[in-house]
């Protein structure tokens, strides 16, 4: 088939979106950032941290352009490269890097610092389509899995550390994409199953989360319309092993975790009420977002905003601002288009003639998903918080630039797939 240009394939539905986000994101940072200086100051005042971010976000145009002049297949041959590098990126900060309120995340550049677990996470999503389309895989294998597996947690474990448990907890994201090329159903539900029973076992007792547990297994075993000794078994090792977790649960959480994660989790479970300690910030969020109402204050008239009630307001809580300012039918249209996005994203993974570009496609809808979803369920009270920025709006030039890469290699893809005929 004839060789077309990039402009005439790739998809300009996703880069409005892209766009578009972009530019509230802007908006809203700058609105912000208003508390702090004064009014008549220029929207182009480089000191500011929305002078920073329209710098950052100037210099993601010549990388967009950068991104698609290369041919997809320098992703695909160079993966393994790329995600070496990342790795040593990551090992590099612990000799090299700089910390900044207690977490070593950054490489230091100026003014301006560097996080690389952003860029860390395109690197693992091309290593791992290029591992699950070099190679005859099935997940279904013992032998595959650990294959995987390894270059899944070799990033988390370089992450946790840090200690960064926010960008380590966005890479358990890939599980939805091996799920999709054919891991076992069981590793999602064992997760799943282990998330209940950690809340529940924090919530409450143990000896109560084993005494309905097994309540449950007898009556679901009692029921069934042909019972046998093998499910009787299963069904008692399965047991053994929750319970085993639930007992383990508050010997990780009272030795593990440090005390400001689990003063998060016993605020948001309702064990403690601490609204000017660590719940201030999530109380402040609540109260600003409530505020809004239906069409919001008016773009910089948000009364919370102005008065620098939410900490860290241009970074991961930065979607405040927007209930605040625009309100429930505002914020609707934000959720909107991040939902738009990552759906348009996984509708042309699937039309992808090469099984590399659909792998990455689906790594970089989950990515996405993840963020956006724990970032906005943070700042409404129903996460934890743990320092995970919303895309293409929270202030960064690491996150940005991470995120723009990481789409647009995959657009990138998607435009060339006419000459993979």
């Amino acid at each position: 088939m004839k060789n077309q240009s990039v402009s005439s394939n790739i998809d300009w539905l996703s880069i409005l979106i892209y766009s578009a986000l972009v530019i509230m994101g802007w908006l809203n940072i700058y609105s912000s950032s208003l508390s702090n200086i004064a009014v008549d100051t220029s929207i182009f005042d480089y000191t500011q941290i929305y002078g920073k971010q329209f710098i950052f976000i100037m210099i993601s145009i010549p990388l967009i352009f950068i991104v698609l002049f290369v041919e997809p297949k320098f992703y695909e041959k160079f993966s393994i490269i790329i995600y070496a590098v990342a790795i040593l990126a990551l090992i590099g900060l612990f000799p090299f890097g700089k910390t900044v309120a207690g977490q070593r995340c950054w490489y230091g550049i100026g003014s301006f610092t560097l996080q690389p677990s952003e860029f860390a996470k395109a690197a693992t999503a091309l290593a791992m389509a290029k591992y699950l389309s070099d190679v005859q895989i099935n997940l279904k294998h013992t032998n595959r899995q650990l294959q995987v597996f390894i270059i899944l947690f070799l990033p988390i474990l370089l992450i946790l550390p840090q200690p960064d448990p926010g960008s380590a907890l966005i890479f358990f994201s890939f599980f939805f994409v091996l799920y999709r090329e054919g891991l076992p159903g069981w590793y999602l539900g064992t997760g799943l199953v282990a998330i209940i029973v950690f809340v529940l076992t924090l919530a409450f007792e143990s000896s109560l989360i084993v005494i309905l547990l097994a309540s449950v297994a007898l009556i679901f075993n009692y029921f069934r319309s042909r019972l046998i000794d093998r499910n009787i078994i299963a069904s008692g090792i399965i047991l053994i092993f929750i319970a085993l977790f639930s007992f383990s649960v508050s010997f990780v959480f009272d030795n593990v975790f440090k005390q400001h994660h689990r003063d998060r989790f016993n605020i948001l479970l309702g064990k403690e009420v601490d609204m000017k300690g660590v719940g201030y910030n999530t109380n402040q969020s609540e109260i600003a977002i409530g505020s809004g109402r239906w069409i919001g204050k008016g773009y910089l008239e948000g009364t919370q905003t102005k008065g620098g009630f939410v900490p860290e307001q241009h970074t991961d809580y930065i979607f405040t601002t927007v209930g605040e300012e625009w309100g429930f039918l505002g914020s609707v249209f934000v959720i909107g288009l991040f939902v738009g996005l990552i759906i348009r994203i996984i509708y042309l993974a699937e039309r992808q003639k090469t099984k590399f570009s659909r792998v990455y496609g689906y790594c970089v809808a989950s990515i996405l998903f993840i963020h956006f979803y724990v970032n906005i369920a943070m700042v409404v009270g129903i996460f934890p918080t743990i320092g995970v920025p919303l895309p293409f709006f929270s202030y960064g030039g690491s996150g940005l630039w991470a995120f723009t890469i990481l789409l647009f290699i995959f657009l990138k893809m998607d435009a060339n797939k006419v000459n993979e005929w």
